[in-house]
């Protein structure tokens, strides 16, 4: 989708829910929920003004089997509007493409301190609306070809995150393992497989919100 997402849905982390158990399903452990966890509006990259990759994307024919959690680093603003949101987005891209030399946005997904969702690399929001593939990514080394990474705008070292960038990774989260039958047991964060202090303080509470999303996934 590539409309604003709702505030007043995002403060409150809405999704609907159905039946109540978590299956596993299929051969590898995908997992499958019982209960529907409806789509949260995610700014498509043309809407917030992304520019072209300098070369084509990648796409991995194959679903990710894991979600890794990022913290952007940038300083934590009190401006929590979708401007904003589209404003950081544009700023990573910036500094991924013209500091680190990528052909874009590293990560396939940035949420903001307003809980505003967007599209980072050109072409992840197909892969997770039609749930079979995947764009490569550059957000964890030797993780990037099985991985969807999300960046949460901000530097969680030390303090926590707004309540409304928490609820959206929430909702985010248990629509991304309902897409491509991830259980909720495989999400991450960035320190997990490399030498960094990303996700902070996130990823203390990880074992809150894998709780979490199986929770709204029908667990």
């Amino acid at each position: 989708m590539s409309v604003p997402l709702p505030r007043r849905a995002v403060l409150r982390g809405a999704v609907l829910l159905g039946a109540t158990t978590l299956a596993q399903a299929g051969a590898g452990g995908a997992w499958a929920a019982a209960a529907r966890v409806d789509q949260p509006t995610i700014a498509n990259c043309a809407t917030w003004g992304a520019r072209p990759p300098s070369s084509p994307v990648s796409v991995v024919q194959n679903r990710p089997n894991k979600i890794i959690i990022h913290h952007t680093a940038f300083p934590n603003t009190t401006d929590y509007s979708l401007a904003q949101a589209y404003r950081n987005s544009r700023d990573i891209q910036n500094l991924h493409m013209d500091s680190n030399g990528w052909l874009d946005s590293g990560q396939h997904f940035t949420n903001s301190r307003g809980g505003y969702l967007t599209e980072g690399r050109h072409g992840s929001l197909y892969g997770l609306l039609h749930g079979q593939s995947m764009v490569q990514g550059a957000h964890c080394v030797g993780q990037n070809s099985q991985a969807i990474g999300i960046e949460n705008d901000g530097i969680y070292l030390d303090v926590q995150p707004p309540q409304a960038l928490w609820d959206s990774l929430v909702w985010f989260c248990a629509f991304t393992c309902q897409q491509y039958g991830i259980a909720p047991t495989e999400i991450y964060g960035h320190k997990d497989f490399n030498s960094t202090q990303c996700p902070g303080l996130l990823h203390d509470r990880l074992p809150e919100l894998r709780r979490t999303v199986a929770t709204r996934l029908g667990g």
